[in-house]
């Protein structure tokens, strides 16, 4: 049987939970307002990135960002540890890859979350597609493990990799770190990497899951949400086991994704997730945003 649960960490465990269902709301104004400003090519990676803080600052208890956003687009997304200057910055242009990688702090929880967004208004090309889809599949693999108590992340990174590794590619980072509770959103000594420290993932920590793909002078993959480490509910097991709960609330790039390539767990998983995202957060926003949030997060299939 799982160890009692303290009050200590219960408190800390839904603070999680309502500091990223608030952040949830200033990131879909966000990715609603990019989906009508990233095709007219007025906006700069460090107008975009200036835009969200502005969102995150009419949230409810926003003490400032987790880190200073990663707001690449196009080659400057193929940059892992990019960050915008006055001298690199550049338009969003359309009908190019833009990624933002960004977080928040607030006094019940740190936020991290990255997506990668098409600026149209053309469809995005079928390779592309086919790219972002094998890092969707990987996101969507470290979501629903379930893992026996005592697994490390090394154990797990593997999983994030496999729909990359069947076509030959892969990425330079770890899949995942530790993110703590309104203190550092890198925080140690948990993570999930081929190179992590043998420490295992426990029930209360909470981690990235941003599995990527990076093509030099054209375009970064990243698809990041944050998630809980839970006592898994299985009846049968012989001894305890863990899964994980998605903390992060926000749609995922439709366009990028081919359902060809996905199975059909995959896909219910991503519209599960994507209807509990409109479940969430829709009733937060204003009509107009609530009926984009409604398309951003319809069916795939």
């Amino acid at each position: 049987m799982p160890a009692a649960e303290s009050v200590q960490e219960r408190n800390e465990r839904q603070g999680a939970r309502n500091a990223h269902a608030r952040d949830a709301v200033a990131v879909c104004r966000f990715l609603r307002w990019l989906s009508a400003e990233a095709p007219t090519g007025r906006e700069t990676e460090m107008s975009a990135a200036a835009a969200l803080l502005a969102f995150r600052e009419a949230v409810d208890g926003f003490r400032g960002e987790s880190f200073p956003a990663i707001s690449g687009a196009g080659e400057h997304g193929a940059i892992i540890h990019y960050r915008v200057t006055e001298q690199s910055n550049r338009p969003l242009k359309p009908n190019e890859v833009y990624l933002i990688d960004s977080g928040a702090q607030y006094p019940d929880g740190t936020t991290d979350i990255t997506r990668t967004i098409w600026t149209g208004p053309d469809s995005p090309p079928a390779e592309l597609r086919a790219r972002v889809t094998r890092v969707m599949r990987g996101h969507i693999a470290i979501a629903t493990a379930i893992f026996p108590q005592g697994t490390g992340g090394a154990h797990l990174d593997a999983l994030a990799r496999r729909a990359l590794w069947q076509v030959g590619l892969d990425y330079d980072h770890g899949t995942g770190h530790g993110v703590g509770s309104y203190l550092s959103v890198h925080e140690g000594p948990v993570s999930i990497s081929r190179l992590a420290r043998p420490v295992p993932i426990a029930a209360g920590m909470i981690l990235s899951n941003e599995p990527g793909f990076y093509l030099p002078d054209h375009y970064g993959i990243r698809l990041e949400n944050l998630l809980l480490a839970c006592s898994a509910d299985l009846p049968q097991a012989s001894k305890p086991f863990l899964s994980f709960e998605t903390l992060t609330l926000a749609p995922f790039d439709r366009r990028l994704l081919d359902t060809a390539l996905m199975t059909a767990e995959e896909i219910t998983w991503l519209d599960a997730y994507h209807a509990r995202v409109l479940r969430a957060v829709g009733p937060e926003l204003a009509p107009a945003e609530r009926d984009w949030l409604a398309e951003a997060c319809a069916p795939l299939t």
